[in-house]
């Protein structure tokens, strides 16, 4: 399966969202913004593309030419998700806490 993803040619980062039965889903953002999704075959993503992995791809002609494992940005929103996750899990103080 060749997916062809319909994006203008340009650099974007690539967030790898699932990985089920050997095809990921990826979102594509731009400037901060999701611009596309795609769905892709697992074995056709670089080695380092598991769940939560962010990239910088290169999109040439509806394909992805290069792929840029971005370890800082994958670790730093892993952080700020596990910080959010755990800032709404906490019990809020009950009134005799307070």
């Amino acid at each position: 399966m060749s997916e062809t993803i319909a994006l203008d040619d340009g650099t974007y980062t690539a967030v790898v969202d699932t990985i089920e039965d050997g095809f990921a889903t990826v979102f594509f953002e731009r400037d901060g913004a999701e611009v596309g999704n795609a769905v892709l075959e697992e074995a056709a993503m670089p080695e380092a593309a598991g769940q939560d992995a962010i990239f910088s791809v290169e999109i040439e002609s509806g394909s992805i030419t290069d792929w840029a494992y971005d370890a800082d940005t994958t670790e730093s929103r892993q952080d700020a998700a596990q910080s959010r996750f755990d800032r709404l899990s906490s019990r809020p103080p009950s009134d005799e806490e307070t």
